[in-house]
């Protein structure tokens, strides 16, 4: 009996190290890679060319890599580009509030989740941002939040 207990805290005490060194060897490839210009555009001609079912779920994903890719720009002390950013993405959420009413309900409900996201990672950088900046992020905040609640009352309706 005494063995197994040994056996299992000297296995514990060997698996922790290994497994926090596999969260500081993340590449490039994974999930939170910081979206560029290329790969906006790229997503951008995507969500334009899709079907009119999809069309919806791949605009709410661009919004959420604009939104990503705002934050690192602000952060890097790039506000043009990152306040550029915002305004664009302020005409696909309008194209996301058009396009709420024909979207199935799985679509809908996977772009109203990223949608959520989009809207968190905007707070984040509307408590981060500098006094002269805040007028930009509330409003791209208010759109954001307007569509998300469209798209979950659409959810919800019969």
């Amino acid at each position: 009996m005494r063995i197994i207990i040994v056996h299992l805290l000297l296995l514990s005490a060997l698996s922790v190290p290994a497994c926090a060194a596999s969260f500081d060897n993340q590449t490039p490839d994974d999930d939170n890679q910081i979206p560029n210009e290329k790969m906006l555009t790229a997503l951008e001609q995507l969500a334009a060319h899709a079907p009119a079912r999809s069309e919806c779920l791949l605009y709410a994903l661009l919004v959420n890599e604009m939104m990503d890719y705002s934050a690192h720009q602000y952060a890097i002390g790039n506000v043009g580009e990152s306040a550029g950013m915002l305004k664009r993405s302020q005409g696909f959420t309008h194209k996301i509030r058009v396009l709420i009413a024909k979207t199935n309900k799985l679509e809908l409900k996977n772009a109203q989740i990223l949608l959520r996201r989009s809207a968190s990672r905007l707070t984040e950088l509307l408590h981060a941002s500098s006094y002269e900046d805040r007028p930009l992020v509330e409003e791209t905040l208010a759109q954001l939040n307007q569509v998300q609640n469209q798209a979950m009352m659409q959810l919800f309706r019969k």
